[in-house]
């Protein structure tokens, strides 16, 4: 197999297995992953608040935060992430999405983190909800990532934005990444 084949059959493989993560089949299927998503929202906001000072203040000023519990990222050369979570509006679900990047280059393995990004603004959060063919970060809003000052809280030069991005893994926030790319678009459940 030559390897233009092994990158094409990798590419594919990787979309059909995103693809097929996101389907929901009857209205008690559906109930049932909008409260298994909700479940896991509320346990990476906490996650989020207990790790990140200055978080629960910041996303108590937003208008919306957007979260996505669990965005699993794997990758043999081709990669790829993909995850589902909830958009929240004081502190009640009011849609489910699903986003997903695509990345090329020296990869190999997986891994979990939480994505949460907080709408700072009605307009940003308003260009968000309207976007009917999917949200591309970059592309149609620039999100900021969060960062930690010297004494542990927030920068407030990243939380000025009109949309803050936080990533957690296992050891903590994550900075010095870039939301470039990352396309969200309705869950249909």
């Amino acid at each position: 197999m030559n390897r233009r084949t092994f990158f094409s059959l990798t590419a594919i493989a990787l979309a059909s297995s995103l693809v097929a993560c996101g389907s929901t089949s009857t209205p008690t299927e559906a109930a049932n992953k909008r409260k298994e998503i909700d479940t896991a929202v509320d346990g990476a906001l906490n996650k989020l608040y207990s790790a990140t000072p200055g978080s629960r203040e910041q996303g108590s000023k937003a208008k919306a935060i957007l979260v996505f519990p669990s965005v699993i990222a794997a990758g043999l050369v081709v990669g790829g992430e993909y995850g589902e979570g909830a958009l929240r509006v004081g502190g009640t679900s009011v849609g489910y999405y699903k986003t997903s990047t695509a990345s090329f280059g020296l990869q190999i393995g997986a891994q979990s983190k939480v994505v949460v990004l907080m709408f700072m603004t009605q307009d940003a959060l308003d260009k968000f909800k309207t976007n009917d063919k999917g949200w591309t970060a970059g592309v149609d809003g620039s999100v900021a990532v969060a960062k930690s000052g010297a004494n542990g809280t927030l920068d407030t030069a990243t939380t000025n934005a009109p949309i803050v991005g936080f990533v957690l893994t296992n050891s903590g926030l994550m900075a010095n990444l870039s939301f470039e790319g990352t396309k969200v678009s309705r869950l249909d459940i």
